[in-house]
């Protein structure tokens, strides 16, 4: 093997394709296309056109070939998705039919899909939710091996990024010129996944990873004050009680995304070469 085929992680690397080119689906192919991810290996991915795929070829060091969301799992043994919440279904379906692993970015698009974890544990692929955007997912999957009594997740937007969302809209809330917080939605993570599909994939995680989307409580802000995206945990149960803050800095690419987004990804591929792993 050469030293360069050793580097991008040779034949035996674990084979791995990204649905969507945007910030975080772009970030994830630099970091395999530049070999920093012992043991993976970028050999395919999606792109929501033919000019948008050449586009980020041109940016790889080894481009790799360009597949419809349909046929990527083929030459993957694992799928990381990035896509907008209306075509998580064209990847999320094929991807475990085929036996492979599936790491989504989506999570709220899970919430309602039950059929998917049924085919996975068919099929033998598995469903994978990283921390993306949000911390203390381990601590909760810990708890949860006891009694949780209750999980809630704040979250509070600056005002820019809820003026114009639908269900601000539709519901005649006046957001512009508030000086005052101003508490958009309270609710299940269900019932507000419903009104915020494309917004709550952090709150998705939470209840995936505790006591569920029924029984997790969210409550949606608008705030002034704010510049980035604000999420407070706040978790009771019989071995532990913590709250956690976190406040995320946009990805350079893409102002709405959260730039740790897609680290938590590479982190999480990274970790599967590595012999150490800590906070699993």
């Amino acid at each position: 093997m050469t030293e360069d085929a050793a580097k991008h992680g040779g034949a035996d690397a674990l084979r791995v394709g990204v649905a969507g080119t945007g910030a975080i689906g772009f970030a994830v192919m630099a970091a395999l296309d530049a070999g920093g991810i012992a043991g993976c290996r970028l050999v395919a991915f999606a792109a929501s056109s033919s000019g948008r795929g050449g586009e980020i070829n041109a940016k790889l060091t080894h481009p790799v070939p360009i597949r419809a969301l349909a046929d990527l799992a083929q030459d993957c043994d694992l799928v990381v998705e990035c896509l907008p919440p209306d075509l998580f279904a064209q990847i999320a379906k094929p991807t475990l039919e085929a036996g492979r692993v599936l790491v989504v970015l989506s999570a709220s698009q899970i919430l309602e899909r039950a059929d998917l974890i049924v085919l996975a544990r068919r099929t033998g692929g598995r469903i994978v939710v990283p921390s993306g955007a949000i911390l203390g997912l381990d601590a909760l999957r810990a708890v949860r091996e006891g009694t949780i009594a209750s999980v809630r997740i704040v979250t509070r937007k600056p005002v820019a990024g809820l003026v114009r969302a639908p269900f601000v809209r539709r519901s005649g809330i006046e957001l512009e010129g508030i000086s005052e917080p101003v508490r958009i939605l309270e609710g299940s993570v269900s019932e507000v996944a419903r009104e915020f599909p494309a917004n709550v994939n952090v709150a998705a995680a939470v209840s995936l990873a505790g006591i569920g989307p029924e029984e997790t409580r969210m409550e949606i802000w608008a705030d002034p004050a704010l510049t980035r995206n604000r999420h407070e945990l706040r978790v009771v149960s019989d071995s532990s009680d913590f709250t956690v803050t976190i406040e995320n800095r946009p990805s350079p690419e893409n102002p709405a995304t959260s730039q740790i987004t897609a680290q938590s990804v590479i982190a999480y591929l990274r970790g599967l070469g590595s012999p150490l792993q800590v906070g699993i």
